[in-house]
């Protein structure tokens, strides 16, 4: 289901910006951010959290650091584009620990797949084991990013 965009205004943009850089932020610091009392800041987060406009709350992990240096951008083709063929694939493609992101796409290819490997025996097997096992899938087409020039977490609120 399709949700419509969120009113914010000034003090929720304050609070917003200040959770997606700093998400242990206490609600003393979002208030003094957002120049409110404590209680209408809390009250404010809750609403946000509410709306669906905050998800959730996650630390952001270095891939690096963890073991998975390698980010891999997988485009996917299916056999047919009916409702129950991409619902099938997005319920199998769910599965894949590796798969950092999924996109449906328009253009050439139906999904767009940012993965996370270890390196490339790793990504030989998620695609040989995993990706090309999915019932549907007729191509898999890989490109392994070489640097990172830019990675937000943050949106431009």
């Amino acid at each position: 289901m399709k949700k419509s965009p969120v009113t914010l205004d000034v003090f929720d943009r304050k609070i917003l910006r200040l959770l997606q850089r700093e998400g242990r932020a206490s609600y003393v610091d979002m208030a003094k951010a957002a120049n409110l009392s404590e209680s209408a800041c809390l009250r404010r987060v809750r609403a946000l959290e509410d709306a669906g406009v905050i998800g959730r709350y996650a630390a952001v992990i270095d891939e690096r650091a963890v073991g998975l240096p390698l980010s891999v951008f997988v485009t996917v083709t299916l056999s047919s584009q009916a409702e129950a063929a991409l619902t099938a694939f997005e319920k199998a493609v769910a599965g894949v620990r590796e798969v950092a992101e999924c996109y449906l796409m328009t253009g050439g290819s139906d999904y767009l797949l940012r993965l996370v490997v270890a390196d490339v025996d790793d990504l030989e097997r998620v695609h040989s084991q995993e990706l090309t096992r999915i019932p549907g899938v007729v191509r898999v087409s890989s490109s392994i990013a070489m640097r990172t020039v830019v990675k937000r977490v943050e949106l431009p609120l």
